[in-house]
């Protein structure tokens, strides 16, 4: 059985991007379609460079309404992502850039230069009522853009300034670039951080998420993060039957051996643009088990790839997901995971210029 929206297998293969294609965005009226592999006007569609453009953002700190996703606020200093993840569920806003969700969410990225500042009138706001801030909500805050940009060091130094509460997740060891940063919010239980962990596979984390650190590297900055007493966690997701579903076990052993205190989940969900990505890449890096991969997905959300209901979205519905959620259960309690409460620190807000306003 071939599905509907499979792609050649014989096309050329982007190594080191998750995506495979660029698929039709939605909100446009035109379109490039490739009728022919080897025409020789297609040249300029190869792998290029990861490019960056500048946003003068007028916004940084968004609400979250979603009411599944254990955050109130969110903030994202990069749109796109290089890391590559196939099965990221951010693809889809960058549809609203007039980009595709597919090659183009890992090769064009865009930058808010002017996020620290924008961070620094968000909390000078009178109105604000101190809450979390969540790193990464949307994209991977120290994703290699990082390395040059410095944006999240610069949004953890404000957050150091006044005392503002930040919830991190990420999948980049260069986190620990900011360790004593993260130390500094730690002493007063104003951040926490979780380190996604999607597979100990190298093979299958070279395919799924290919410019990301390795496990190897994520259990070390767990580890180490944790030796500088910040709270730390790990987010086993996406959960996908058939390919890391097996691995629950010895990823919360892992994550516990090295310092972890919470875990977390999620079952795959292929919304929107994500389908189709998703089901090219399956379909070329594992032909001989890609129909049942779709299939095993689909029983977790009643037939469909993708669910929308709150409270079942991220963890799924039927068998499967009742399995997958009573491994993890099974292994959280068995490695002594989430046995603490961890509760940000919000009294301890200040606005360091607020005196001045008294004269």
């Amino acid at each position: 059985m071939t599905l509907p929206f499979q792609e050649n297998p014989e096309q050329l293969y982007h190594k080191g991007r998750g995506a495979q294609i660029n698929p039709k965005n939605k909100y446009l009226a035109d379109e490039y379609a490739q009728e022919h592999i080897e025409g020789i006007d297609e040249w300029w569609q190869s792998d290029v460079p990861t490019q960056f453009f500048e946003e003068n953002a007028r916004n940084l700190v968004n609400k979250v309404d979603s009411p599944d996703v254990g955050m109130w606020y969110s903030m994202n200093p990069y749109q796109g992502c290089e890391h590559g993840c196939i099965y990221c569920y951010a693809r889809n806003s960058h549809q609203y850039w007039g980009l595709s969700a597919g090659l183009d969410f890992e090769r064009k990225i865009i930058v808010k230069h002017n996020a620290p500042e924008l961070l620094r009138k968000f909390l000078n706001n009178k109105n604000w009522v101190p809450k979390p801030i969540a790193l990464s909500g949307n994209t991977d805050c120290y994703q290699p853009a990082e390395r040059k940009m410095w944006l999240t060091r610069q949004l953890l130094e404000v957050a150091i300034e006044y005392k503002q509460p930040v919830g991190i997740i990420t999948k980049n060891s260069l986190i620990l670039r900011d360790r004593y940063l993260l130390q500094q919010l730690a002493q007063e239980n104003l951040v926490s951080v979780y380190v996604s962990i999607t597979s100990l596979q190298e093979d299958l984390r070279l395919k799924m998420e290919p410019r990301t650190t390795t496990a190897a590297q994520r259990l070390k900055v767990v580890k180490e993060l944790s030796s500088l007493g910040i709270p730390v966690g790990v987010m086993t997701a996406p959960i996908v039957p058939g390919l890391n579903d097996h691995e629950i076990p010895r990823l919360l052993e892992a994550a516990a051996a090295n310092g972890a205190k919470f875990a977390g989940y999620t079952v795959v969900r292929l919304n929107d643009a994500v389908k189709t990505i998703f089901n090219d890449w399956l379909f070329k890096n594992f032909p001989d088990r890609a129909e049942k991969v779709w299939h095993l997905i689909e029983e977790l959300h009643g037939g469909q790839v993708s669910d929308s209901v709150f409270g079942r979205r991220m963890t799924g519905g039927g068998n499967i997901a009742d399995i997958i959620k009573q491994q993890f259960k099974l292994h959280v309690k068995r490695n002594g995971l989430n046995q603490e409460k961890f509760e940000f620190n919000t009294s301890a807000f200040r606005r360091p210029n607020s005196q001045l306003s008294l004269f």
